[in-house]
């Protein structure tokens, strides 16, 4: 269990920026009030002087009273969510309640993280687990890259996905094969190890165990006794037709295994959609750009166009056909949601550079018969 602090100001009576003699002034006052002497068998005023103790202990010392300040500057005692108050009053009519917090508090507030990097309590880096019972798995965020025509109308791919697995050659203890594991005397076996003064503290996971409560006598050779590694797991993936570049997908129990038989993760999936040479895509339609020549554009012509499904259509390209014209093939763009969309074709007229005599007489010929001239 986290410990709990106080607010030690307010336990004083003095302001956040009171100078080393109003500190001192002020314990001295209180404790002349609150002294066990001044107070026989008064077990309130014995609290108040035990509090009032801890309080002087930490803000009269520099170098505590500064950790402190970053605690509350992060707004440990500023009310904020996930943070519980005290009683209403102190015994012995102090004024006001003193405030009180957790460091399991802090997780449902969401400073976890800020107050881990002051004080490393928490999971420690690596990803060691706190000591205590399961705990679910961290998910895992990943991005894939399909074809084109996969995020079209679906279909499956395989990805190597980095998690921690369980150590093969030790399951999981750090230890060996043939050392001995003993209680860890770094924290007597407990798993967690508190420091700071007072109430002033703060609980972590033993950096010598890291967390298990247990060390070996000679660490694994494969893991240097972490029991555990990284290593590439193969996924199957089934990608839903009309997926595009953002879309996400949620493979439960596919992320970080639980610690201590907690339920693993989940597998958090952000697509990216590669470039098709000869597609792209808007909205539900697909788009694509054939090429014709200038007789073809002219005389009219019928051309196969390649849908995304892999087969062709036959397109009739009018007699007249401008450059840039788009024709619509209902029903083969993509489909979502009981929707499907249309592939839109653009003719692209492709001019010769040069032409050879006998088709420049023809051209020419064409052109007088047509008016034109040159």
């Amino acid at each position: 269990m986290a410990t709990q602090t106080k607010d030690f100001y307010r336990v004083l009576g003095v302001a956040e920026n009171a100078s080393a003699d109003e500190i001192k002034k002020a314990y001295r006052k209180l404790a002349k009030q609150y002294h066990p002497d001044a107070n026989p068998n008064d077990a309130a005023a014995a609290e108040r002087f035990k509090e009032l103790s801890e309080a002087n202990s930490v803000l009269s010392d520099d170098d505590k009273r500064k950790q402190y300040d970053q605690m509350r500057r992060l707004g440990a005692f500023g009310g904020m969510g996930g943070f519980r108050p005290g009683a209403g009053g102190r015994p012995g009519g102090a004024p006001g309640g003193t405030q009180t917090f957790t460091f399991d508090d802090l997780e449902a507030g969401g400073l976890g993280d800020i107050f881990g990097s002051i004080f490393d309590f928490g999971k420690r880096r690596g990803g060691a687990p706190n000591a205590g019972g399961p705990e679910r798995g961290e998910n895992i965020e990943y991005a894939v890259e399909i074809p084109f025509r996969t995020a079209v109308r679906g279909g499956k791919v395989t990805i190597q996905v980095p998690v921690t697995d369980e150590c093969p050659t030790c399951h999981g203890s750090g230890a060996a094969p043939g050392a001995t594991v003993s209680t860890c005397p770094e924290c007597s076996g407990k798993g967690t190890v508190t420091f700071g003064a007072g109430s002033f503290g703060v609980t972590r996971p033993c950096p010598m165990c890291a967390g298990k409560g247990k060390v070996p006598s000679e660490p694994c050779g494969t893991c240097n006794g972490n029991g555990q590694v990284r290593r590439q797991r193969a996924v199957n993936v089934t990608v839903p037709a009309g997926v595009d570049t953002g879309s996400k997908i949620r493979l439960a129990g596919q992320g970080e295994r639980g610690a201590s038989g907690g339920q693993p993760g989940d597998l958090v999936l952000t697509f990216r959609v590669e470039a098709d040479s000869f597609f792209s895509r808007e909205g539900l339609d697909v788009e694509c750009t054939i090429h014709v020549n200038l007789a073809q554009a002219v005389l009219g012509s019928k051309v196969k166009v390649r849908t995304v499904d892999g087969q062709f259509v036959v397109l009739k390209v009018p007699a007249g056909t401008q450059p840039g014209r788009r024709f619509r093939i209902k029903g083969m763009g993509v489909e979502k949601s009981g929707r499907r969309g249309d592939q839109f074709v653009k003719v692209q007229v492709d001019v010769p550079d040069q032409l050879d005599e006998p088709a420049r007489k023809e051209f020419e010929e064409f052109a007088a018969a047509a008016g034109m001239r040159h």
